[in-house]
């Protein structure tokens, strides 16, 4: 047949985040203009600053905004796009969608409606797949949808058992059923899911096939007839059926399974007249025997680690092929170099079963290094809503052997730092450290396998994270002190005229309390008292968001953060090695709380030091401005000043006393009279 040129220039990206700012960097760097679309909630989102357009497309509910196909067709209309990229959700595999773009004139960069369509549903894609000789699980994926024929098909088929919803994925409306009596029951659950989730309540049966691998082959066809697989992934870490580490090769494979499954990736888009980029995925068992569970007609969230061991840009890939070029690319010119390793960040508290967590990205600050990619769709100062999927990042190593992708990978999730949103970034560090993936050895069951309720806890604050979160506050508070002062000697830094300052923290872990007192030695040395110990302590060195303690000689690297809009310059967020705390002084607290209940006439020091004289009584009447007190700190004087006129209420310290950085010292209220 002839094939058409569908040239275009630009291109709407129909989707958000990650994915959107993913598919801008290929296109404008292939010279396309790029128009973003976006929903209230991401007004101010990274992939809306990317493009070179952006159009509002209703409020921030997906169904109003993501899911609108209206909105988005007039959005590209209205900006003169050429093509559509839906990258993946929302209307990426809508055949509906695929359909409307053509009859609007646009390019939908992706395969055609009717393949959409066939292999959208579970149920027709298996019967294909059988017809053309693909292994299948065995199982039902009949019309006649009543229990009873459910019943009477599992009961044939032989426990254990997968319910699954014949359209969309997910895991939702998916159960395993263990024995024929609990049956009823998820094919009920099932149904009632599958019809809220996918507005179909459709299922099928498989049998179970009991700890495999999830092992999927990518493959890749033109309009010309050229069919290519570009090798596999394997994403067998899952936890509620959702992916959660990926990587490629798969450490099970051989040249002859992946000869195999390739071949039968290659003949299942073969036979639907497949174009564009696919994805075949299949169950491999402990016996390697493979069985297809179902094609994905879109970009997949894990092509990176494809991309990273064949050298190809999937996304430029996408659009040429959507302008009718050929491939190019026999499959001998397919060669995999090296190992890559793809772990998911998502915003989720994993200590309360991986529930989607909100909230504010108070800091954004990815890892860089040989053989990382970072793929992001946040920033310092946005915020996680609670609309979208919580998937907020992805971060791929690459290494010339599989264990060195391993370590690199680990070494990133631990150097990357994200404060604000609870996040799964621990639970990967320990995935990836779990012998069972080192080896190569995880299946669909690795998390159930290899976690403990207590291993998914949120971590418990130690007496040295504490001394870390101390150390940091403090000299957070000092550096501020000394930047409202004269010029300071590097000397005088932490000293004292008289006396040497202990100044208290206290800390909540859950419902247990760490207190602890900071007394300086030097300009970088501590004494940091916590109950009936004693350690030392160095801040060897603070930049930005960055610091590198030693507490009793031992070293210790840091990533912090001081939120904004904390008043009482009590908040650090931690991470050590991944394990992140969100901690605020609680004495720091106390006295501010004490200064805001009195309000304006609160007298603070503004810095530790001796209270070297004071001028006024309780009872005297001062003007703003009066010369209240003198605090000598590194061997300079700071006057104290009234800040409102009004009455001596309290004066709390005497002359000669040394007192902390924001303690109280005075108290101004209203003149009696």
């Amino acid at each position: 047949m002839k094939i058409q040129s569908a040239k275009f220039s630009s291109i709407l990206i129909a989707n958000r985040g990650e994915i959107a700012c993913r598919i801008m960097r290929t296109a404008k760097a292939m010279g396309l203009r790029t128009i973003a679309v976006y929903s209230d909630a991401d007004a101010n989102c990274p992939h809306v600053e990317l493009a070179n357009e952006a159009v509002r497309i209703g409020p921030a509910p997906a169904n109003a905004s993501y899911l609108n196909a209206d909105a988005i067709l007039d959005a590209a209309k209205a900006k003169g796009a050429g093509a559509i990229h839906p990258g993946y959700g929302f209307l990426s595999e809508n055949a509906s969608f695929a359909k409307a773009c053509a009859a609007a004139g646009l390019v939908f960069i992706g395969p055609s409606a009717d393949a959409i369509d066939l292999m959208g549903d579970k149920a027709k894609a298996k019967r294909r797949m059988i017809a053309a000789g693909v292994p299948c699980v065995p199982g039902y994926q009949g019309e006649d949808q009543s229990d009873a024929a459910m019943i009477a098909q599992a009961n044939t088929i032989g426990f254990p058992i997968m319910v699954k919803a014949s359209a969309g994925g997910g895991g939702r409306g998916m159960r395993l059923v263990e024995k024929s009596g609990a049956l009823a029951d998820a094919i009920k659950t099932a149904r009632s899911e599958a019809e809220n989730a996918f507005g179909s309540g459709d299922l099928i049966l498989e049998r179970a096939i009991i700890e495999p691998r999830h092992v999927e082959i990518q493959i890749f066809a033109d309009a010309h007839g050229d069919i290519v697989h570009l090798g596999e992934r394997d994403c067998s870490v899952q936890r509620r059926h959702q992916k959660v580490l990926e990587e490629a090769p798969s450490p099970a494979m051989t040249p002859a399974l992946r000869r195999a499954m390739g071949d039968a990736a290659v003949n299942a888009a073969r036979d639907i007249n497949y174009v564009g980029a696919g994805t075949v995925e299949f169950l491999l068992d402990q016996s390697g025997a493979f069985y297809f569970l179902e094609m994905n007609t879109r970009l997949q969230v894990e092509h990176p680690v494809t991309e990273m061991v064949t050298g190809f840009d999937l996304v430029a890939m996408q659009i040429r092929v959507a302008q009718g070029q050929p491939l190019g690319l026999a499959q001998d010119d397919v060669a995999l170099n090296g190992h890559a390793i793809e772990a998911r960040l998502y915003a989720e508290d994993v200590g309360a079963g991986f529930l989607p967590a909100t909230g504010s990205v108070d800091l954004w600050r990815p890892a860089v290094g040989d053989g990382i990619r970072i793929d992001a769709g946040i920033a310092t100062g946005g915020d996680v809503s609670p609309f979208y999927d919580p998937m907020i990042a992805k971060i791929i190593a690459h290494g010339s052997t599989r264990d060195e992708a391993r370590r690199r990978l680990i070494d990133a999730l631990k150097r990357t730092a994200l404060f604000g949103v609870t996040t799964n970034r621990k639970f990967l560090i320990d995935a990836l450290e779990r012998p069972a993936f080192a080896n190569g050895d995880a299946t669909t069951a690795f998390i159930a396998h290899a976690f403990t309720e207590a291993d998914l806890a949120s971590p418990t604050l130690t007496n040295d994270d504490a001394i870390a979160a101390a150390l940091l506050l403090f000299c957070h508070a000092r550096n501020a002190a000394l930047n409202t002062a004269s010029a300071v000697a590097p000397a005088l830094l932490n000293w004292a005229s008289a006396t040497k300052i202990s100044t208290p923290y206290r800390f909540a872990d859950g419902d247990r309390f760490i207190d602890l007192t900071i007394t300086p030695d030097g300009a970088d040395s501590y004494s940091v008292a916590v109950g009936e110990q004693v350690y030392d302590a160095t801040v060897n060195t603070i930049e930005t968001h960055e610091a590198l303690l030693a507490i009793n000689g031992a070293r210790k690297k840091l990533l912090f953060n001081f939120p904004a809009g904390d008043a009482a310059g009590a908040r650090v967020q931690l991470s050590s090695d991944g394990r992140e705390f969100d901690l605020t002084n609680l004495n720091a607290v106390y006295a501010s709380a004490i200064a805001d209940s009195t309000g304006a006439g609160a007298i603070t020091a503004p810095m530790h030091g001796l209270l070297v004289d004071i001028f006024v009584k309780a009872g005297d009447v001062v003007t703003k401005g009066d010369r209240l007190a003198v605090l000598e700190a590194m061997k300079m004087q700071h006057e104290l000043l009234a800040d409102i006129d009004g009455e001596l209420t309290a004066i709390h310290f005497d002359p000669g006393v040394q007192v902390a950085a924001d303690a109280l010292l005075m108290e101004i209220g209203e003149t009696k009279g």
